[in-house]
């Protein structure tokens, strides 16, 4: 599978859209096409559908990386039990 990016931009329902082409196998092609066309629907509506279902699977470690003094701890955690150590957590702050 290939995901090649374009820079194609234009606003629709109130919300920026890119194009963006993604490869598949035929044989997975198909197989889309023929489950949209059992339930009606369009294929751009379900490969939306399943990027909003990975993004939600993974919408915690996004949150995660996005604190860079969580991926410090992170890291220094990992590092310690490489070496079988511990490490505390750094104080609570309140509310957090």
């Amino acid at each position: 599978m290939t995901l090649q990016t374009e820079t194609c931009i234009l606003v629709s329902g109130g919300k920026i859209m890119a194009t963006t082409t993604v490869r598949i196998p035929v044989e997975k092609r198909d197989l889309i096409k023929i489950v949209a066309s059992i339930e009606k629907r369009d294929i751009k509506e379900i490969l939306t559908e399943l990027i909003d279902e990975y993004l939600e699977r993974h919408r915690e470690t996004l949150e995660i990386l996005s604190r860079p003094d969580w991926v410090e701890a992170i890291d220094k955690g990992l590092k310690a039990s490489e070496k079988g150590e511990t490490v505390k957590w750094g104080k609570k702050k309140p509310g957090k």
